[in-house]
């Protein structure tokens, strides 16, 4: 097994936080990880976003600190220079992979379907993010993808939930679910954190 697969395996759970300050970010950190949560993937969708990450990491907070919605390959490079520990793709394109390889950099490209699959797999990838889980019947979609792939691995992201989080875990071929349920929005507004630090808690019983 590879490094990254075993590395996703331990992590079980991605949670996907979208920043809505630095400050709300480094707390909603620190409230999953004292619920047992050892990962965090930040998304690049606001404009605090690479402020968070730099805050994340200079927390120490004993998390996996990755960052999500790498759409080109300038962002790889940016990424690799912060030292974050991977990076998350919401598709595939030869210019991302190309360069992640350069850099030396985790990458879990994103897929949602067999041909890119296939185009991750002529760069060398084995690790997969399928996305959007729900809206390509994810469960379904993996159990198909198991036969002709059976040396695939997946963090199905995208609709995955409390309620059916176990059903994608269940599957040989899943090694992680990525998801922001353990993230409401009205604890992140009121800053409710031991709220999410319960959540996070019954995520990692599952």
């Amino acid at each position: 097994m590879d490094n990254l697969r075993q590395t996703l395996k331990d992590l079980k759970i991605v949670p996907v936080l979208t920043p809505v300050s630095v400050e709300k970010t480094v707390e909603m950190t620190r409230a999953m990880a004292a619920g047992g949560i050892n990962s965090v993937e930040i998304t690049l969708r606001t404009d605090c976003a690479f402020d968070a990450i730099k805050a994340v990491q200079e927390a120490d907070l004993g998390v996996q600190v990755g960052v999500g919605t790498i759409i080109n390959a300038e962002l790889v490079h940016k990424v690799a220079d912060m030292g974050v520990d991977f990076a998350v793709t919401p598709g595939i394109t030869p210019a991302v992979l190309s360069a992640a390889k350069e850099r030396e950099l985790n990458v879990l490209p994103g897929v949602s379907g067999p041909s890119e699959l296939m185009l991750g797999l002529e760069y060398g990838y084995t690790n997969f993010k399928l996305f959007p889980a729900a809206v390509v019947n994810g469960l379904a979609m993996l159990k198909a993808l198991a036969g002709p792939f059976p040396d695939i691995c997946f963090c199905p992201t995208g609709g995955v939930s409390e309620s059916n989080a176990n059903e994608f875990l269940s599957l040989p071929n899943v090694v992680c679910v990525g998801g922001s349920w353990m993230l409401p929005k009205a604890a992140i507004e009121s800053g409710d954190w031991n709220t999410i630090t319960e959540i996070s808690r019954r995520a990692m019983s599952l």
